[in-house]
């Protein structure tokens, strides 16, 4: 598992070059994002020691397989560890696929594993966990959230955005990583959100898939625009 740290708070760790979640450091300990693919816990579990630090939390921006693939082995390490995610998001993690009706009725995509470790508790779009602000970013997945650090800038963006390959929208074509344009619910819904994501003017942007970039307000915005020109829609970035 490789290991890169930014700034004071951030540790990405990433596995097979492509597969990320990461660690945010907190004044009681960490709080991990996304566990990443199933066998992750104890790398995770070694890079969390080795920077000094104990994990408190999980959260989670969506219950796909390679963003949970590992949340039982963790669980089982660290019993009593907090467990969250979107209220929208534990509907899928329980394997409920069905759609509200106001949500585009498109079938929801990718791999979704079954999984023991049940939340203990849930949030909504605004809420804070430690410096972390809850930012909804649905459109790769029903409830998608992403988390913006509100000491650094810092958004930890889940699959809103790819940078694998180059930096791209969920759902846009990216023949280098072709994993979330299949994986992806609603191309429409997840522009939207990209658009959203870039308002908020991160001054880094870290994604499961990808390196993290810093300034990366310029690559964000070309990404929609290109997805928009795909996808035969309108964008919206403001300057």
């Amino acid at each position: 598992m490789r290991i890169d740290t930014f700034g004071d708070n951030l540790i990405q760790l990433t596995r097979l070059g492509a597969f990320s979640c990461f660690l945010v450091r907190e004044d009681d300990g960490f709080t991990l994002v996304d566990t990443g693919l199933a066998g992750n816990a104890l790398g995770i579990l070694r890079a969390a020691h080795q920077a000094d630090g104990s994990i408190r939390r999980i959260v989670l921006t969506h219950p796909h397989g390679d963003h949970i693939g590992s949340l039982d082995e963790l669980h089982a390490a660290l019993p009593g560890i907090e467990v969250m995610l979107s209220t929208r998001s534990a509907r899928l993690m329980a394997r409920d696929f069905t759609l509200d009706a106001d949500e585009p009725q498109s079938p929801v995509r990718g791999s979704w594993p079954v999984v023991t470790t049940q939340p203990t508790k849930t949030f909504e779009g605004g809420d804070r966990i430690g410096s972390l602000r809850v930012i909804p970013s649905s459109g790769h997945t029903p409830g998608h959230v992403s988390f913006l650090d509100t000491r650094d800038g810092t958004l930890i963006a889940g699959d809103a955005f790819s940078t694998q390959g180059g930096t791209t929208v969920s759902g846009d074509t990216n023949l280098l990583f072709p994993f979330l344009m299949m994986a992806t619910w609603h191309k429409p819904t997840a522009l939207e959100s990209a658009q959203r994501l870039v308002d908020l003017h991160p001054e880094r942007l870290a994604v499961g898939h990808g390196p993290v970039l810093v300034s990366p307000v310029p690559a964000m915005k070309q990404a929609i625009q290109i997805a928009s020109k795909h996808w035969k829609v309108a964008s919206y970035v403001r300057a």
